[in-house]
């Protein structure tokens, strides 16, 4: 039961970091915050491999943040 669950969850997970990708390729946002998102994309992706439910948190807050308008500085 547990691994059943635990696909649900990768599959959620999988499916918002594809919308999460989208959403960052579509924001007019300066090219370095671009990067500085698609970084904590890749980031959160690694993650997953390792503590799913943290990589589901940790793209929660980025969504959220996203959503509110606050963006990381550019290099």
């Amino acid at each position: 039961m547990e691994r059943d669950s635990q696909l649900k969850l990768y599959g959620q997970v999988a499916d918002r970091l594809k919308e999460a990708h989208s959403v960052v390729r579509a924001l007019q946002v300066p090219e370095g915050v671009r990067m500085a998102l698609s970084r904590k994309l890749l980031v959160i992706t690694a993650a997953a491999k390792h503590d799913l439910p943290d990589a589901a948190r940790r793209l929660d807050r980025l969504m959220k943040d996203l959503d509110e308008g606050r963006f990381p500085e550019g290099d």
